[in-house]
């Protein structure tokens, strides 16, 4: 048995300042405002998110995923991060392909945000490149280049097909 899915994947990520990431993944990362909504205590409790009520603000990539921004009413602290994405129990990380990765560094960096992987990409393996930075509450976010997209991605065919 499968799961049926009828729409693209969504995410959810936690926050401590909802309008500081909302406007990070709609200014810096072109997300688009798809809504905004708040739960309160006596459904967000039954719902295993939290047991005092959230916000949960709904964004969406030009492809059609999307990311949920969810702010519980009272956020808790930050965490420490450590210093490697795989040092951490149940890490998880939002992977953004681009055509450019050297473009989104320096865009990035230029946002204020700090690579894990320094100022220039890593070569993975020959003609992919990566980078890891973290967003400004510390979600880890990996761009990727692919040399020949549709290598990795044939489903995808090529421009104008």
């Amino acid at each position: 048995m499968s799961i049926d899915m009828i729409v693209p994947l969504e995410v959810g990520i936690a926050c401590r300042d909802l309008p500081a990431q909302r406007r990070f993944y709609e200014d810096t990362m072109g997300f688009r405002f798809i809504s905004e909504i708040v739960v309160p205590a006596e459904k967000s409790a039954p719902s295993g998110l939290c047991a005092d009520g959230y916000t949960v603000v709904r964004l969406q990539t030009p492809y059609g995923e999307r990311i949920k921004l969810l702010a519980p009413t009272h956020p808790p602290a930050a965490e420490v991060a450590p210093a490697y994405i795989l040092e951490r129990p149940n890490a998880c990380y939002l992977t953004f392909i681009v055509a450019d990765i050297q473009a989104a560094i320096d865009a990035l960096r230029g946002a204020g945000l700090h690579f894990m992987t320094g100022a220039q990409r890593v070569e993975a393996r020959p003609g992919v490149y990566l980078a890891f930075c973290r967003d400004p509450e510390g979600n880890v976010l990996e761009l990727v280049e692919y040399s020949d997209i549709t290598a990795y991605r044939p489903d995808l065919g090529k421009a104008g097909d």
